[in-house]
């Protein structure tokens, strides 16, 4: 199966609504390695890596997002495949 790699950047009502948890639910689901973090504009920040289908799909759910949130919009840039994660975590902005 083939591998990728996406780093994402999802607007919207984001911040305060659980996404980063129910992103990281989603990931772990998918089987996807990475993280995902809240930044100080209010999106929220996410690299995934594991098979293509699999990150496709947790790509597909940042577009509908946590239970709470309103997603207005997600960028998506496709980048080499690392396999650099071992475990999907949620940062903080330092």
């Amino acid at each position: 199966m083939a591998k990728k790699r996406v780093h994402v950047w999802i607007s919207g009502r984001v911040q305060g609504v659980f996404f980063r948890a129910y992103t990281k639910d989603a990931a772990l689901q998918f089987g996807v390695n990475g993280w995902v973090r809240n930044l100080p504009d209010g999106r929220v920040e996410a690299v995934f890596e594991g098979d293509e289908e699999a990150v496709d799909g947790v790509v597909q759910w940042c577009h509908k997002g946590s239970p709470l949130s309103r997603v207005d919009h997600v960028e998506v840039v496709e980048e080499p495949y690392q396999n650099e994660f071992t475990h999907f975590d949620i940062r903080h902005w330092r």
